[in-house]
C-alpha cells in the first residue's frame, strides 16, 4: 500500500494531479492524502507518470511524498476501518 501526500500551490495543476490519482485507483483519505493499493506494475506506472507529466510543472514550494506502507503495520481508526471490509449486495 502506498500513501501519497501532496502540497501543490497551483489550483489547475493540483486538480489535475488529484484527478490522475483518482483515475489510477487511489482512494482519497483526506484533502491531499490518498491511499493506493495496486500491483507493482501500476505503482511503477504511477511514479513514471508523476515524474514525466507533473514534476516539470512543479514550482519550488510544491511537494509530493509517497510512503510505502506494509498493510500489516497500518492501524486504522474511525471510518477508515470500513474501507478494507468486503461489501456484499444481494
Amino acid at each position: 500500500m502506498l500513501v501519497i501526500s501532496y502540497d501543490i500551490a497551483d489550483n489547475k495543476l493540483r486538480n489535475r494531479f488529484s484527478k490522475m490519482l483518482t483515475k489510477s485507483g487511489a482512494i482519497r483519505l483526506q484533502y491531499s492524502v490518498y491511499e493506493f493499493n495496486n500491483t507493482k506494475r501500476l505503482i511503477s506506472n504511477l511514479e513514471i507518470q508523476i515524474e514525466k507529466e507533473f514534476m516539470p510543472s512543479f514550482s519550488g514550494g510544491d511537494s509530493v511524498m509517497i510512503f510505502d506502507c506494509n498493510n500489516d503495520n497500518v492501524i486504522k481508526y474511525g471510518n477508515a476501518i470500513h474501507r478494507d471490509k468486503d461489501v456484499v449486495f444481494l
